[in-house]
């Protein structure tokens, strides 16, 4: 599946028959974007439809759903993860968006959505309990992105560690460590690069980043930034300039470092004793100390834990669990209702004080532990957990997510993370000017007075929803899920493939001969792990 190292050589039928067989069973590291130039046949046409195939390809969840309604392929047990992933990726796209546009005139406005109902005598239905989080939904994604993270990558080690294969654990989890980092940062690099010399080349106004007098001085202050961002032991804020909506990616990198030793650390403990760790690991992260990341890493390792557990017969599932599955319709509803209430914990500041002054937060407040700085975190913790522990066991609710939108969206939930800033930051910007969302700064009047009202709409219509902010999605939706499904394509699915190229690369060859990626990090990348 790989390639080995060596080259063929030679001349004559053989040796081509010899090279043809290498190929075959021995393609790039970039898959399809470094499949090697036809020997016949026009190039040209070769490098068209290469262009083609990235730029509108068949769409893998496309496909997966055509071959399931033909029973040919179904989906696989946790596809309800990718779609829940997915539709949380579109939920961070919503929230940047609602904040960017209502927040451009006055940022007192972008402040109501972060707020609770009724906060300051303001009611608007997109402040209400549960109809909020398709509003302001981004921070509660982001903690089912790390649940789900730490579900998926310790899936393969937790079945090893049932089977009691530590040889094959220790092997999944040198493999899981080596490609991590490749994984998540390579994506990252490139989207970025391209960003940050896309004003130079294209020469455009950018209100984000403040624009470097040369090209050069502006690739060097990205590799600063990006060496940096990407150091797992760096102190401090986890902030990269270009995008600052990658915060979270370091936080997922130590998160699954966490995951990672955690499962090597308990894979000799018992049953009960594992068990009984993760409950304490995740107190230690949210009580103790402000690694609230780290206490949904090993949430989701614990859903993942007790979900096998529930298959097995030989007594090691909890017994006080499984009396209690005979409610479980009424438990899980609950855990659904308190999960969307907890969902919309008001996160305009992280001053416990100000949560206290929103209506229905005053005695919650006080729940907070004095570890957590920033006080919506600990509420997130909870809320995420409950919706991925319910999500499979409410029909409606798994079959929502393992429906064919929610597939693609989990399918380029990655890239649609990474690409949907940079575009709301410059066609987004222009198409809300354009309509009507001006931004009062000197600066910003003077670069986008080209584009200020030239298609003004009223702004009529519920907060959130109003006729000027809906318009430019015309175009900004679609342009969006393209780009990052051209991004998956041509970044993120090339560097998976490239990360497991290179760690077989490291392997003596009788080793690397037979590898193949399993389970681990692998299962998440599946998933499309974000930051």
């Amino acid at each position: 599946m790989h390639p080995q190292e060596g080259v063929m050589e030679g001349t004559g039928a053989n040796s081509r028959g010899e090279i043809s067989f290498w190929r075959a069973n021995h393609p790039s590291p970039l898959g399809r974007l470094g499949s090697p130039l036809p020997s016949k046949g026009n190039p040209l046409r070769w490098v068209v439809s290469r262009f083609l195939d990235c730029c509108w390809p068949k769409s893998s969840a496309a496909e997966s759903s055509s071959s399931n309604s033909c029973n040919s392929k179904p989906l696989r047990p946790t596809a309800y993860l990718d779609g829940l992933r997915g539709f949380a990726a579109f939920l961070v796209y919503i929230h940047h968006h609602q904040l960017w546009a209502h927040g451009a005139a006055n940022y007192a406005n972008a402040a109501v959505f972060e707020n609770a109902f009724g906060w300051r005598g303001l009611f608007h239905l997109a402040t209400v309990p549960g109809v909020r989080n398709f509003f302001t939904g981004g921070h509660m994604a982001v903690a089912v992105f790390y649940v789900i993270s730490g579900y998926v990558l310790s899936a393969k080690p937790l079945a090893l560690i049932h089977g009691e294969e530590h040889g094959k654990l220790a092997d999944n989890l040198g493999s899981a460590f080596f490609r991590r980092w490749f994984r998540l940062y390579i994506p990252l690099l490139i989207t970025t690069l391209v960003y940050v010399t896309s004003w130079h080349v294209f020469g455009f106004w950018n209100p984000v980043c403040e624009p470097k007098d040369t090209l050069r001085e502006e690739l060097w202050n990205w590799y600063v930034e990006f060496k940096n961002f990407s150091y797992l032991f760096k102190e401090g804020p986890v902030w990269v300039s270009y995008n600052t909506h990658l915060w979270s990616i370091p936080l997922e990198m130590r998160g699954s470092m966490i995951t990672f030793i955690a499962c090597l650390s308990l894979s000799r403990a018992s049953t009960r004793k594992r068990l009984i760790s993760q409950v304490l690991l995740m107190i230690y992260f949210i009580y103790i100390v402000d690694g609230f990341y780290g206490a949904l890493f090993i949430a989701g390792m614990l859903q993942c834990d007790l979900d096998l557990l529930s298959k097995r017969s030989d007594g090691s599932f909890p017994r006080w669990l499984r009396r209690a599955e005979r409610y479980k319709v009424f438990i899980y509803y609950h855990f659904f209702a308190i999960s969307m209430w907890l969902a919309g914990v008001p996160s305009q500041t992280a001053d416990v004080m100000d949560l206290r002054g929103n209506p229905g937060w005053y005695w919650m407040s006080f729940l907070k532990p004095k570890a957590v700085l920033d006080p919506k975190w600990f509420y997130l913790f909870f809320a995420s957990n409950m919706l991925v522990a319910c999500t499979p066991r409410l029909g409606w609710l798994k079959r929502f997510f393992e429906s064919r939108f929610c597939q693609f969206l989990g399918r380029i939930s990655f890239s649609l993370y990474l690409v949907h800033g940079p575009i709301l930051a410059t066609v987004g910007d222009r198409l809300y000017h354009a309509v009507g969302y001006v931004r009062p700064f000197a600066e910003s009047q003077v670069h986008m007075a080209p584009w200020t009202n030239i298609f003004p709409l009223p702004k009529v219509g519920p907060m959130g929803m109003e006729l000027a902010f809906l318009a430019p999605h015309i175009i900004l939706l679609p342009l969006t899920f393209w780009v990052a499904h051209v991004a998956t394509r041509t970044v993120d699915e090339p560097a998976v493939r490239f990360s497991n190229w290179l760690y077989k690369k490291t392997l003596p060859r009788s080793d690397g001969a037979d590898f193949e990626p399993k389970g681990g990090d692998d299962a998440a990348v599946a998933l499309l792990r974000l930051a």
